[in-house]
């Protein structure tokens, strides 16, 4: 999670009560049996368990001990240190946690070298998409899923939004690398650094009253929580990607899914958990996260910062209403509207109407000479994009917090 993240301010009063009540909609969803099938899985097996019941049994006892001895500012320090997938564990890190490192920042025995050289050709000639897709189907996304804006929110990266966003933004950042998953790339790093944050919010965000009084749950982010998070990173973009009639190659499309599938491993979620192939993702997705999507107080209030954060770059592209725009383009009205995000009236009108000849000319369905202006200022609102959010991430230390939003103590 490190520079790249964007979740119109909520006017206060009645509205707030009126939100509250709608988020409760998402309850019923995920209150239905659990009954996602593990033959689905990449191990095809599984002990079927409810993950919405199931957390990181690894991770979350080791770093609720960290924060208990104090030995959290010290870890932070030495891990800052290390950055490439086959450097060495810095020296001096307590003998439990290097065990617990050492462990959890292998491949698993199903990785397939063959797919993920496909996912770097896929990642070579999509990438452009996905950096928006990230941002504005995926990051924005995360704003209507009411248990993560929650946990967000209330959480140390809920008082600090853009470094949250481009913690959040390294991981598709470093995921999109052609050096992603070997020794001299960072996915790795990325995922199993995460992996402790999340363990660590699992610990400090019940010790928040304000968090505690408005959460359906005990404790936050079960598997069940990053599998949802996990469906609005592909997932989404692949749904986007088909909706533009994108022809991917299936070797190509197959190794993407493989990427993400490895993300999820090293992330922590169990195998059992994770699809095998993009229909089981569907099926997956259909269940876990379209039916619990809902605006919340919070979501709201993260979305309207996530919107303002492109105004201290504005290169006079990346401004408010074109953030809006593309959010509202990427994910729908019905969301946009959620969020109070309003049509734009040029620039609304110019993604619904350009945007399918600006993506036939990118994949050379069309000819060149023949696009107009607007693809190439499309082309060039997204190169900007990618450029501003994403290739500034390289600075960016994902460290374990000790508190939660300062804020709301």
């Amino acid at each position: 999670m490190d520079d790249l993240s964007r979740r119109n301010v909520l006017r206060v009063g009645g509205t707030l009560g009126a939100l509250g009540a709608l988020s409760a909609l998402a309850a019923p969803a995920s209150a239905q049996p659990w009954h996602w099938s593990p033959a689905g899985s990449v191990p095809g097996t599984g002990n079927g368990a409810d993950p919405r019941q199931t957390w990181d049994t690894q991770a979350d006892p080791l770093v609720a001990s960290l924060l208990d001895r104090g030995d959290v500012p010290k870890v932070n320090e030495l891990l800052r240190t290390w950055k490439k997938n086959g450097q060495p564990l810095p020296a001096g890190l307590p003998s439990d946690l290097r065990e617990f490192m050492e462990q959890a920042r292998q491949l698993p025995s199903w990785t397939d070298q063959n797919k993920l050289a496909a996912a770097v050709r896929f990642n070579e000639k999509r990438g452009l998409y996905l950096g928006v897709l990230y941002g504005f189907a995926s990051g924005m996304m995360s704003t209507v899923i009411p248990k993560e804006a929650l946990a967000v929110y209330y959480s140390k990266g809920g008082a600090n939004m853009k470094n949250r966003i481009s913690k959040t933004a390294k991981l598709g950042y470093d995921i999109g690398s052609r050096n992603a998953f070997q020794a001299d790339g960072e996915m790795i790093v990325t995922s199993v650094k995460t992996r402790l944050v999340h363990a660590a919010v699992r610990h400090l965000l019940p010790q928040s009253p304000h968090w505690t009084h408005m959460a359906p749950e005990d404790v936050p982010i079960s598997q069940h929580d990053m599998m949802v998070t996990w469906h609005s990173l592909p997932t989404t973009a692949m749904r986007n990607l088909n909706a533009w009639n994108v022809k991917v190659p299936t070797d190509e499309s197959d190794g993407f899914l493989h990427s993400w599938q490895l993300s999820a491993h090293l992330l922590g979620i169990e195998d059992q958990y994770i699809p095998a192939t993009w229909n089981d993702a569907e099926s997956q997705a259909t269940q876990v996260l379209d039916p619990i999507l809902a605006p919340t107080p919070e979501g709201i209030k993260l979305a309207d910062i996530l919107l303002d954060l492109g105004a201290g770059l504005d290169f006079t592209l990346l401004t408010r209403p074109i953030l809006g725009a593309l959010t509202r383009f990427m994910l729908g009205n019905e969301i946009a509207n959620w969020l109070n995000i309003p049509r734009e009236p040029v620039w609304s009108a110019l993604l619904e109407t350009a945007w399918g000849p600006f993506v036939k000319v990118r994949e050379g369905l069309l000819p060149v000479p023949l696009a107009p202006h607007a693809y190439w200022t499309f082309d060039e609102l997204l190169r900007q994009f990618v450029l501003l959010y994403m290739s500034e991430l390289r600075p960016i230390s994902i460290e374990i917090p000790e508190f939660n939003n300062p804020n709301y103590r």
